[in-house]
């Protein structure tokens, strides 16, 4: 039996245990968990948000609320039953303020229970399917949805002497999004989609689709396709003669990935497209961006390092506001940040923890003032631009 006395001393063991482990969470590192595809067919967004994470804390330092900040990164190989292991283990474990990374939605998806179970923000840089942030009142973005870069560029198609169209899209749910927010805006303004295709998510073969789309000769193909699947499109795009076909190729931005351009090569050229960030972006701020970060990396950012290097500035912005706090208090405090990104202004609406910002229309190009180099040089822009999946 357990006496008064033992039950005592158990009660202050307990409680003595709970203060140290509570001191110890006020004053230890501040740690961030960092969830990534470094391996597999996404791995080029690995690489493209761990560099700029890494930049950012190059740039502002370690320590926020005079803490030190350590950053946990995981592999998952874009896998989700290993997302929730990953983010599992470091809210048990690592006990980690916030989760971040999320290379592709199902990942995202499948961490999202936890973090509404742990009250853990969940912050995420590259998936972009419109219904992630309502999987949990934890989830931020700071990447953006393919209906924010869809409208503009049917939008777009219907005014410039497109009137029939085929759309291509990858067999998952930013795909989804991309295929019913073209069609509708396309037929809104006049437009006609003659078919619909898809493409599995995991090593595509393009050519079947692609001999349909030259079956059915529409005006213009409308693709989306996954970050790191472009080069690969394009190059079956040529092999099977539709760069030379009449039927025009435009894309939103993940096709003609700034990561990729390079391999793409002439195919590319002319291609016009709608997206949030390019490297040829003409800001000051960007321009300042695109230098440090090539000059770390020997490599140009993409769209997803912008999502990471944003993602990071929202949290040491919202743990200095909580001087360190996590949980409710560091979400609130990512919830209605306004800043200049490299991309451009943005905001994070705080009522729907989504990213509101400028979209642009660009055309790939070769650039003589950058190396002579690919690149998607804008010429219009969407200001100010809420993810149209939300609205009513």
């Amino acid at each position: 039996m357990i006496t008064k006395r033992h039950a005592l001393k158990l009660a202050v063991a307990l409680l003595t245990s709970a203060a140290a482990s509570a001191y110890a969470a006020d004053t230890g590192p501040i740690k961030i968990g960092l969830i990534l595809p470094m391996t597999g067919q996404s791995a080029s967004t690995g690489r493209q948000i761990d560099a700029a994470v890494k930049l950012w804390m190059a740039q502002n330092g370690n320590k926020v609320a005079g803490r030190t900040v350590e950053v946990i990164l995981k592999d998952d190989g874009a896998v989700p039953d290993a997302t929730k292991r990953i983010a599992q283990e470091m809210i048990v474990n690592d006990k980690v303020a916030v989760i971040a990374g999320f290379g592709i939605t199902p990942t995202a998806l499948a961490t999202a229970p936890l973090a509404t179970q742990s009250k853990t923000p969940l912050v995420v840089m590259a998936a972009a399917t419109s219904s992630i942030t309502q999987a949990s009142p934890y989830i931020v973005r700071t990447s953006f949805t393919l209906p924010q870069v869809t409208v503009a560029i049917a939008d777009w198609a219907a005014k410039n002497k497109i009137k029939k169209a085929v759309t291509l899209v990858a067999d998952y749910g930013p795909g989804f999004d991309a295929e019913k927010f073209f069609d509708s805006q396309f037929r809104l303004d006049g437009g006609q989609v003659l078919d619909k295709l898809r493409t599995p998510l995991r090593a595509p073969d393009f050519a079947p689709v692609l001999q349909k789309v030259i079956d059915v000769k529409p005006d213009a193909l409308f693709v989306f396709l996954p970050s790191g699947q472009g080069a690969a499109f394009m190059k079956q795009f040529a092999e099977r003669g539709l760069d030379k076909s009449g039927i025009r190729l435009i894309a939103t931005g993940d096709v003609t990935d700034d990561d990729q351009l390079a391999e793409m090569g002439d195919v590319a050229i002319g291609v016009v497209n709608s997206h949030h960030y390019s490297a040829a972006h003409p800001s000051a701020t960007n321009k300042k961006f695109v230098a440090a970060f090539e000059a770390a990396n020997k490599f140009r950012p993409n769209f997803m390092a912008v999502g990471g290097y944003d993602g990071m500035r929202v949290i040491y912005k919202a743990l200095e506001a909580t001087k360190g706090a996590g949980g409710e208090a560091l979400l609130n405090a990512m919830k209605g940040q306004v800043f200049e990104s490299p991309r451009g202004p943005v905001l994070i609406d705080a009522q729907t923890r989504d990213i509101v910002q400028d979209v642009y229309i660009r055309k790939v190009e070769r650039v003589p003032a950058m190396n002579n180099g690919l690149y998607n040089v804008e010429f219009d822009v969407i200001k100010a631009v809420k993810d149209p999946g939300k609205q009513k």
